[in-house]
């Protein structure tokens, strides 16, 4: 395994960026940059051996400050939405910045996503740090968050975060990569998903959970047999009209916390590439870059647009802190946070 580092910018306020490439003997590689922890490209073979970039991404990296799609990036304090930016925790409301409609999302305008994180290569991984500040978007406690990367000589890449705190707090963390198995050619309606998930979480027109899990079997929301992105996708059915496609979290059949389960397979027939996920978190949310048009200029230029990429985010569940009954994602002091994510790929 051959990791090369190299100095990919300076962010405003200074401070140093750097790109890793961690390359397998079979020339397959993943590249990573240290403003969000992000996934900058994932190069893996199709069914003839040919080497393609599968994620969305820019070369700037300038372009992934506060991006729109928040590309390859790990968003936090917590990924994802809090109902109206406020929740309860031993007694106490805590109030944080509302970006998203009326609600607050992955973490506020000044999420780890949009942070520049410490990086190291520790052996033949590389590891980001970020250190969240106490109150830093409304959140109590100082925080110390690790993504730790591995990529293998079977295409698999595995991400895993570690967390610590000296107050107690909530914390969601995931990754926001989004997959065209194209080689980021044409859209993903074509691409197959399938889904380990026989429910999901309704939601209201802000796309935060109205309550239970209800079952995807007869609807539109149904993957849990491979199924093209865009059949369903401007389906009559409220939570695709809500999200203009695809922005909801489905609940992972067979859950047990710190356990791995699978989660999702994507598959490009085109191609020939297949994503695996597997994940020890309870969710996983599926959005179909509903709104991807009008971000930075990608890779080489190119230009993005809607449906053009697919995001697998494995995490908790959304607006948990105001939902008892899901999944806790308390931290409690000095308690220590973790979690896996691992993608997978191959070909058929």
């Amino acid at each position: 395994m051959e990791i090369k580092k190299i100095l990919w910018g300076t962010a405003p306020c200074g401070k140093e960026i750097w790109k890793y490439t961690i390359t397998n003997s079979k020339g397959a590689s993943v590249t990573l940059g240290s403003v969000g922890a992000a996934i900058v490209g994932i190069t893996v073979p199709d069914r003839d051996g040919a080497l393609a970039d599968v994620v969305l991404g820019y070369d700037s990296p300038d372009s992934y400050f506060a991006d729109g799609p928040c590309a390859g990036k790990c968003p936090g304090r917590y990924a994802n939405r809090i109902a109206k930016g406020r929740f309860s925790l031993n007694g106490k409301e805590y109030e944080l910045p509302v970006n998203n409609g009326p609600n607050h999302l992955h973490g506020g305008p000044h999420g780890f996503q949009n942070k520049v994180w410490d990086s190291r290569i520790d052996g033949e991984a590389v590891e980001f740090m970020y250190f969240s500040e106490d109150g830093e978007m409304g959140y109590p406690g100082n925080l110390k968050v690790v993504a730790r990367y591995e990529w293998d000589e079977d295409c698999a890449l595995k991400l895993t975060f570690t967390a610590q705190g000296d107050a107690d707090t909530v914390v969601n963390l995931t990754n926001h990569a989004y997959f065209n198995l194209n080689g980021m050619k044409g859209d993903i309606k074509g691409h197959l998903l399938t889904l380990n998930a026989s429910e999901y979480l309704p939601t209201d027109e802000t796309l935060i959970p109205v309550g239970d899990s209800e079952p995807v079997a007869g609807t539109p929301m149904d993957f849990t047999n491979p199924k093209p992105l865009g059949q369903d996708l401007f389906a009559d059915f409220p939570a695709l009209k809500y999200g203009k496609g695809y922005d909801n979290c489905y609940v992972i059949d067979g859950y047990e916390p710190g356990q791995l389960q699978r989660a999702a397979e994507l598959y490009s027939e085109e191609s020939g590439r297949v994503l695996e996920v597997f994940t020890t978190q309870p969710g996983v949310q599926i959005y179909t870059g509903n709104w991807v048009t009008g971000c930075p200029a990608g890779k080489g230029g190119a230009e993005y647009h809607d449906y053009d990429a697919v995001a697998i985010e494995c995490q908790h569940f959304p607006d948990s802190p105001n939902h008892p009954d899901y999944p806790s994602t308390v931290l409690r002091a000095g308690e220590v946070f973790e979690q896996a994510i691992i993608y997978a790929f191959g070909v058929k």
